[in-house]
């Protein structure tokens, strides 16, 4: 995830003040403590017998040190990982397939979506991809740019577009700040939204719809969508 200065928190802090939007109210998501997306990964790799993992945004590596499987990609441009660079320049040269992907590296829209795509084109037929931080609890959570500590980003907006695409189905399952799944297959429930302008959401859209815009499901019930 991206490190920003006391500075720039500063400076980013102000525009929010001055040009952000005017919603305090928080979702109380009552995340389970005792499951992580770790716990989600290892539990799908396990079911699905995936043999490679390829991973965007490493940073500590707490996670990827923690996967075990045949092939084993980390993309991370700072720290982490065994492939140093950003995942544009990795997927730019990327020839492999992959059984599992999961993308937790700049938590921005724009990036997540490229990323999602960039994943699809090179996503096994039965494999599954997976986006850590798809549900912030306040404005101040999403707010792009970053002003607080503890962040998520507006990932979530790349989550909603996708829900509007025939061609792949996501859920977001109710554990560790959110973690979204996506698989090739047809969405039966397809989104339909009055405009397409994703990146111009807002958080109180997001606060009055989430639970149908991200399809939640709770972690108990995950065998019964994959």
């Amino acid at each position: 995830m991206e490190k920003l200065s006391k500075s720039k928190f500063f400076f980013n802090k102000i525009y929010h003040i001055i040009f952000g939007e005017r919603f305090n109210k928080k979702i109380n998501y009552n995340f389970p403590k005792n499951i992580s997306r770790i716990d989600l990964i290892k539990k799908l790799i396990a079911k699905n017998d995936y043999q490679s993992y390829l991973e965007i945004g490493c940073d500590s590596d707490v996670l990827f040190n923690s996967i075990n499987t045949k092939v084993k990609i980390g993309v991370d441009p700072v720290s982490g990982g065994n492939y140093k660079g950003t995942s544009d320049d990795f997927f730019a040269s990327n020839i492999s397939k992959f059984d599992c992907i999961f993308i937790d590296g700049l938590h921005e829209y724009e990036q997540v979506k490229k990323d999602i795509k960039n994943s699809i084109s090179c996503l096994s037929n039965n494999g599954a991809i997976l986006l850590h931080d798809c549900l912030p609890v306040s404005y101040a959570a999403q707010a792009v740019p970053r002003y607080k500590s503890s962040w998520n980003g507006d990932v979530w907006k790349a989550i909603v577009e996708v829900r509007t695409w025939g061609e792949v189905d996501v859920k977001t399952v109710l554990i560790d700040h959110g973690v979204s799944i996506i698989k090739k297959r047809k969405n039966t429930n397809l989104l339909k939204l009055s405009h397409n302008k994703f990146s111009n959401l807002k958080f109180k859209d997001f606060y009055h719809n989430y639970f149908n815009y991200l399809q939640i499901i709770d972690y108990k019930n995950i065998d019964n969508y994959y």
